[in-house]
């Protein structure tokens, strides 16, 4: 076995050099930018609910909103280990639920209507929201809905949902005041 000297070589002798440049395309800056804005940014699935309003089924979907980018939904039920798309704006929802089904939005909250709510529609419900532009994936929450377990729809509950609890506060004191809890 031969033993050969070890012959030092310059760095330069072995690869060319490159000159990397501290500038980048501004385009590009703003777009990197941007996009981790957006992903720190995505609309986070809070609650979901359901309630029996007369004969038909309401599920809400509350949800913090933290951008402005417009938002796509499903609902969805999962029955005998198979999924059932009820109303959506990213996919086809089934025949059968077509004519029965529509979705309101208000703010922070997507709900679903079902008329004619029976057992047969009983399942797990999802809720799935996705913002455009949004790359760190959708938000998904279940509920059990199960006809004899559902509690009747409150009557106020959006007033609830769409007004400041100060105001709530403010309203509630003379109904305070004449069970003696609050005294001015």
């Amino acid at each position: 076995m031969s033993h050969r000297p070890l012959v030092k070589v310059p760095l330069s002798e072995t690869a060319p050099t490159r000159h990397f440049s501290s500038k980048m395309n501004p385009t590009v800056g703003i777009a990197v930018i941007l996009t981790v804005l957006q992903a720190a940014h995505c609309q986070m699935v809070k609650d979901l609910s359901a309630c029996l309003l007369g004969q038909n089924l309401r599920v809400d979907c509350r949800y913090e909103n933290k951008t402005d980018n417009p938002l796509t939904y499903e609902f969805s039920i999962t029955k005998d280990n198979r999924k059932h798309v009820i109303h959506s704006t990213m996919s086809v929802s089934e025949n059968i639920y077509r004519s029965r089904a529509n979705v309101t939005m208000h703010k922070n909250l997507v709900c679903l209507y079902l008329q004619s709510f029976t057992t047969s529609d009983e399942g797990i419900y999802t809720c799935e929201l996705k913002v455009t532009n949004d790359y760190t994936g959708n938000q998904i929450k279940n509920i059990t809905v199960i006809k004899d377990k559902l509690e009747k729809c409150a009557g106020f509950s959006l007033l609830i949902q769409n007004t400041s609890w100060l105001l709530l506060l403010l309203l509630s004191l003379p109904l305070l005041q004449a069970v003696d809890f609050v005294s001015l």
